[in-house]
């Protein structure tokens, strides 16, 4: 008879972690549902302190809780730049950190000197007059990895069956709330100058190994962005210049067009469609409003994407 109690007690336990499982995971966005609209991006022009990193994506959860230790009201940022089923994870690029400021709004000094402290970098990004949008909960750390394996394969079709251009890639966490953005419009003003220095090594090594050892070829050094064997993809006219915040730094210079490799996020787009003809949204995406400035401190737990 014990032998029974205790059976059943093991059952009714088992069955009762189950259950918490299941509701926890169900709290996280198990269940919720994922709609991919084009419309108004959810953030005006915004100011970030970043740091760039080379590396799987999964390896990123380090600079989200240093930028958020930093100053944990801040909105968080991570800007995907390739495509990490088609690039090998060792190559993709991305860069993560904090959002400073919004709008006609300027970041404070101090503000600026101390992410510069800890050797962050600062880039402007414009509000791009259109943009692929979806939102999904972010209640615990388990959100972010249902949202990496939820929100990212739905973003692929609907931009893959619209023939869409739309990259890079950019997640903002805010409240309760992963807003994921990709912009139709001036994506080479979401390009930080970084980007564009690997795609001129890239270019540059292809372009040298391409060359004759008789010397009758032309090395690096005096390669073209015309180059046959370039990588970049030329993007529509810019329709702004953004520019660096940091002491001493130059214009981003993109007038030479964009740095996205061939395996970037922008090749599911190569016919590139018009967002003109698409239907869409005057509101903010899923009918929201813009994102608030005044957001609760956001957790520093790693950011697995897309693996």
């Amino acid at each position: 008879m014990s032998d029974l109690l205790l059976l059943g007690l093991i059952g009714g336990l088992t069955l009762l972690l189950l259950l918490t499982l299941l509701a926890f995971a169900g709290y996280s966005g198990l269940l919720a549902g994922v709609a991919v609209s084009a419309g108004s991006p959810p953030i005006h022009n915004i100011t970030v302190a970043y740091k760039f990193h080379v590396g799987p994506y999964d390896e990123t959860g380090q600079l989200f809780t240093e930028s958020c230790s930093i100053s944990p009201k801040l909105r968080s940022i991570a800007v995907y730049y390739d495509n990490p089923h088609t690039v090998p994870s060792e190559k993709c690029r991305c860069a993560v950190g904090s959002i400073l400021s919004e709008g006609e709004e300027s970041p404070s000094p101090e503000l600026i000197q101390l992410y510069q402290r800890f050797g962050f970098k600062l880039f402007s990004f414009p509000a791009p007059s259109h943009v692929v949008t979806a939102t999904f909960p972010y209640t615990t750390a388990l959100s972010i990895w249902l949202a990496a394996r939820r929100v990212h394969p739905a973003l692929d079709t609907y931009i893959k069956e619209r023939k869409l251009c739309a990259h890079p890639r950019l997640e903002i966490y805010q409240q309760d709330r992963i807003h994921f953005m990709c912009p139709l419009a001036r994506q080479g003003d979401f390009y930080v100058p970084e980007v564009k220095e690997t795609e001129r090594r890239s270019r540059g090594l292809v372009e040298t190994s391409d060359t004759p050892m008789d010397g009758t070829g032309t090395g690096a050094d005096t390669m073209s962005d015309t180059s046959s064997v370039s990588l970049e993809v030329r993007p529509s006219s810019r329709e702004a210049s953004a520019t660096t915040l940091s002491p001493g730094a130059s214009s981003r210079g993109w007038d030479d067009g964009d740095t996205r490799s061939e395996h970037s996020y922008s090749e599911s787009g190569t016919s590139g469609s018009s967002f003109e003809e698409l239907d869409l949204e005057v509101e903010g995406p899923l009918g929201e409003s813009r994102l608030d400035p005044e957001a609760k401190p956001v957790g520093a737990t790693s950011r697995a994407q897309y693996h």
